[in-house]
């Protein structure tokens, strides 16, 4: 793929994400960035103590580590720094991008996107929006597992129900613990209709494409609506 691009997946918890952007990434031979892996990596090691500094201002990680812990949203001016280095890092590399989780309030869209139209051009950016019921959401996040190695997200059917070790790699299948728990999904959904959804409205206001796609499919035919939608 020579041309530049960017494609920012967006949608409640459960609505399929991940799965979709690893399908893109190799579909598109494009980089996935996972906001959740780059939060975690600096945060689930955290020790009373430790801290990010940040414009002359220190940033606890044990407390980003608790507001993640409990479906609370990160710290925006945390994450918006950890991808804004990674992103910028990657462009230097020439890597196209898919990506979930960036950017999850308005603050995040406001830095973030004048940095990805500097870096890969507006006209090359595309936002497709997964939309699914908050039913959906709790009942597929609260029967969600994932690789204990490479975090592959294995979905819930009768095929997997009975699964223990992941067939990609042949780690342990767990739970997010706390953060997939049935009374923890309707805090994120919250979470991100009132803090995500106004930066759809942000994007739409700025010129960015958005498409739409329903969610409530088969992992097959939401790909297939997003194959349709951005090309």
């Amino acid at each position: 793929m020579n041309q530049k691009k960017v494609i920012m997946l967006f949608g409640p918890p459960g609505a399929g994400k991940g799965t979709q952007a690893e399908l893109l990434s190799a579909k598109l031979n494009l980089h996935y960035i996972e906001s959740s892996k780059i939060i975690e990596s600096n945060i689930m090691e955290a020790k009373e103590g430790d801290f990010v500094e940040i414009g002359g201002q220190k940033y606890s990680l044990t407390k980003e580590k608790e507001l993640w812990a409990n479906g609370i949203l990160n710290t925006p001016e945390v994450v918006t720094f950890w991808f804004d280095k990674k992103i910028r890092e990657l462009a230097k590399e020439g890597k196209n991008l898919v990506t979930t989780g960036i950017a999850r309030t308005l603050y995040e869209a406001k830095k973030i996107t004048p940095l990805l139209k500097e870096l890969y051009g507006a006209e090359n950016i595309i936002v497709v929006l997964i939309k699914l019921s908050l039913k959906e959401s709790v009942f597929r996040n609260s029967n969600r597992r994932l690789c204990e190695l490479m975090r592959h997200p294995i979905l819930y059917a009768k095929e997997t129900e009975g699964l223990t070790i992941c067939p990609l790699d042949g780690s342990k299948l767990v739970k997010r613990a706390g953060l997939d728990d049935p009374e923890k999904i309707p805090v994120r959904y919250k979470q991100y209709e009132e803090r995500t959804v106004p930066v759809l409205q942000y994007f739409k206001e700025d010129g960015l494409i958005i498409e739409e796609v329903k969610g409530e499919q088969s992992v097959a035919d939401v790909f297939e609506d997003i194959l349709k939608v951005i090309k």
